[in-house]
């Protein structure tokens, strides 16, 4: 069993226990006081638009950081020019929880992406109820049938839909589900090698119209002004913001942004 399929076998098993604790009716009724930040028109700017991502741990590299108050950490990042937040909110790898969410929603103005192997609907539900504007889902741990189904699922709910490949027959699964927004992402979920060469191998595979963001490998201003060049419109950067001392000045470096904003 890969690093992916291990991942998915205890989110599904998560699942069934946060599904016993907080009814689907509840969830429901949460998406009433629901108010909507449009993820993917952040991602659209004259340029390429960074979205910065809360991750408490990697399978790969252990813990991240010591001193990180959620809070601190998004404000930290919307200071710092970032369009969108990713928040991971995985437990058993990652060290994530749905409560992180929720911190990030109440502390920052900017779209949330939550990050997390979504498999089944509860968890769209569950996702904007906490308030999220976006969810993930990933190709490679989906059959097409609840790729497509997890899709509608949060269109109906005017979730925005990162849908994320690695290869191209990926990508032709993720279009054939009608996709608008397209993460490619160069890390292999199987064994957690990066290849950043992976998005521009695949670029020129997706159709003219659609949001690319680029995701994982990414740690200085030239790389994000090279995907810049080529079209790119976002880059995902979690370990490297994670890892800095200046979380703030991180994210300036990154986009740019000039220091009063």
């Amino acid at each position: 069993m890969n690093v992916l399929e291990r991942i998915v076998e205890s989110t599904r098993s998560d699942v069934e226990r946060r599904r016993r604790e907080v009814p689907f009716s509840e969830l429901e009724q949460a998406l009433e006081r629901r108010d909507d930040r449009p993820f993917s028109e952040a991602l659209v700017q004259p340029r390429i638009s960074l979205i910065a991502e809360h991750k408490r741990r990697s399978p790969s590299h252990g813990l991240i950081r010591e001193d990180q108050d959620v809070g601190d950490v998004v404000r930290a990042y919307e200071r710092g020019g970032a369009a969108a937040l990713s928040v991971l909110t995985e437990g058993h790898h990652f060290g994530g929880t749905i409560e992180d969410l929720r911190i990030a929603r109440a502390a920052s103005r900017l779209p949330i992406l939550r990050k997390d192997f979504v498999v089944d609907p509860y968890q769209v539900y569950e996702s904007a109820a906490a308030g999220a504007d976006a969810i993930l889902l990933i190709v490679a741990a989906l059959s097409q049938r609840d790729l497509e189904r997890l899709h509608a699922d949060a269109r109906d709910i005017d979730l925005d839909v990162l849908v994320e490949v690695h290869d191209e027959h990926e990508l032709e699964r993720a279009l054939e589900a009608d996709a608008d927004l397209i993460g490619i992402n160069n890390r292999d979920l199987t064994d957690l090698s990066v290849d950043v060469e992976r998005t521009y191998e695949l670029l020129s595979d997706v159709p003219t119209g659609k949001t690319v963001v680029s995701e994982s490998g990414f740690s200085t201003r030239d790389q994000v002004e090279d995907l810049e060049r080529v079209g790119v419109d976002a880059v995902l950067v979690g370990e490297t913001l994670m890892r800095s001392p200046d979380l703030e000045a991180a994210c300036r470096e990154l986009t740019g942004a000039p220091e009063d904003l």
